[in-house]
């Protein structure tokens, strides 16, 4: 879906979900990179799908990257199912390519990735910054 910002359609929006918060990040496929957007606020997992929808507008996407969490094992985590449903419901709604990716560790690179930038942060930033290290882990992996 090609737009006036990326006409070779390579926008991509990534989300981190969680239970009380989304964070959202958008990238480039073609650079490889990505960069925190927003954090939504969210209730058991679901967003206020207006903001979702608005984003989308913004940035018209060619897909969206939504990152699953898994234990070391490959295992299912307790959040697992929550996410999936996310994404599933993110294409239901919205007829967007959804891709899901294992954001093991995410939160965790997110954390070292704004200490690094020496940026004071709270939940909010590590969210939406969690969500651009699952945009950059797919493209890493030459999925997009």
């Amino acid at each position: 879906m090609p737009n006036e910002r990326d006409p070779d359609g390579a926008t991509v929006l990534g989300f981190d979900p969680g239970e009380k918060h989304i964070g959202v990040a958008v990238g480039e496929a073609l650079l490889g990179s990505a960069k925190p957007v927003a954090v939504l606020s969210a209730q058991h997992g679901q967003p206020d799908w207006g903001k979702v929808k608005d984003l989308i507008e913004q940035w018209q996407p060619s897909l969206a990257v939504v990152g699953v969490p898994k234990h070391a094992d490959d295992s299912a985590a307790t959040s697992t199912a929550a996410a999936e449903r996310f994404a599933n419901r993110l294409h239901g709604r919205f007829g967007i390519v959804v891709k899901t990716i294992d954001e093991r560790l995410s939160s965790h690179e997110a954390e070292q990735r704004l200490r690094a930038r020496g940026h004071k942060f709270n939940l909010n930033s590590v969210h939406s910054e969690a969500a651009a290290v699952i945009l950059e882990t797919y493209f890493a992996q030459g999925a997009a």
